[in-house]
């Protein structure tokens, strides 16, 4: 059985200070300070609204796709095709989150002038929590969509070999009273990344989340990860897996499903994909209108009847939300063999950690 760093403890650390750290970690991987400073963003901001499988967590993989494993920390993103509303970004083998920087970017631009945007990505890499991007669309009164492709971890209805991704779908409707509504979800029982916590503290994962290798139900997380994860909604969930993947890589060329890579070898770099679209709703309908109508559906949903012993029901991202202030102002939580694995960096790269460890509370 595999062994994972770390225990249940908990300590909480300043998010500028994380930022920072793990900016320069980045940095010492060969990426300039605008473009290390985007990675760590990226997953500071998942760790701040609770998504710790896209969080810092990351670190290590990161270190590794850049220093060793074939991603180009010198990548240069650029826009190759640009009809319309239509766009296709080679991201050049760099971090998907540089990429998608250009790509959202780009999206929300072109949606300003002609309220409907979509921009396809190939020559990518792994791109983080999709959130990150679908609220920069939602910040400029628009709704967000991105997806993106994903190893392999999971098999056809009844098959056993691992052929489709969770390949995670991400949509930010823009709110009045409440802010937006957010929905982030990989299209499994659960994410890679979210056993890999659960393995890194040793404790087991809920029923119904993974097979192990012999297709056999488990809890124990290090069996999880050498096995398939579930689809959510049995066959539904592998179909629109499926179409996101498809969405993500083969509308721009990039690698789908094996083609990407496996979870026994690891990624191929650069042949991920990744899409990003931007709907202006003022193109629409009015924008206060709209909001004012999200907000009615809102009080509705909140306000509708619950179940016994039930005390609220939330929105989507909601808890998120509630969690990002949360942190922001009592510190972001990292247990200790995420924090190890960060110093283990540090000493790797020759990069002081020390501020970030002397930060805990």
């Amino acid at each position: 059985m595999a062994r994972y760093p770390g225990e249940e403890s908990e300590r909480r650390f300043p998010h500028r200070v994380l930022r920072d750290t793990v900016g320069r970690l980045f940095a010492a991987c060969g990426m300039n300070a605008d473009d290390a400073g985007t990675l760590a963003d990226s997953l500071v901001h998942a760790d701040l609204r609770g998504i710790h499988s896209h969080g810092v967590l990351r670190v290590p993989d990161y270190v590794q796709k850049l220093t060793s494993d074939g991603v180009d920390p010198a990548g240069r993103p650029r826009v190759v095709s640009d009809i319309g509303g239509a766009l296709v970004v080679d991201a050049d083998n760099a971090m998907g989150q540089i990429a998608g920087r250009l790509a959202i970017d780009r999206a929300i631009a072109r949606a300003s002038r002609i309220n409907v945007a979509f921009v396809a990505v190939r020559g990518s890499n792994h791109s983080g929590a999709l959130d990150w991007y679908t609220l920069r669309a939602a910040e400029h009164d628009m709704i967000g969509i991105a997806g993106t492709n994903a190893l392999p971890t999971m098999a056809p209805p009844g098959g056993t070999e691992k052929l489709v991704g969770l390949n995670p779908v991400s949509v930010a409707i823009p709110g009045g009273e409440t802010g937006p509504l957010v929905l982030d979800v990989a299209l499994g029982a659960t994410a890679h990344g979210k056993i890999r916590v659960y393995a890194q503290k040793r404790q087991p994962i809920p029923e119904g989340w993974a097979l192990d290798a012999e297709g056999r139900p488990t809890t124990d997380a290090a069996a999880a990860l050498e096995g398939l994860i579930q689809p959510i909604g049995g066959h539904k969930g592998i179909g629109l897996a499926m179409m996101v993947g498809i969405l993500a890589s083969v509308l721009s060329g990039a690698g789908y499903g094996t083609e990407s890579g496996n979870m026994a070898d690891g990624a191929v770099p650069g042949a991920d994909g990744q899409f990003y679209m931007a709907l202006n709703v003022a193109g629409f309908r009015e924008i206060d209108a709209f909001k004012a109508h999200v907000d009615r559906l809102v009080r509705q949903y909140r306000g509708s009847r619950r179940a016994d012993g039930v005390e609220r029901l939330y929105l989507p991202g909601e808890i998120e939300a509630e969690l990002e202030a949360r942190n922001h102002r009592d510190g972001v939580p990292l247990n200790d063999g995420t924090v190890a694995l960060i110093a283990a960096a540090g000493e790797q790269l020759g990069v002081d950690v020390s501020a970030l460890l002397a930060a805990a509370r």
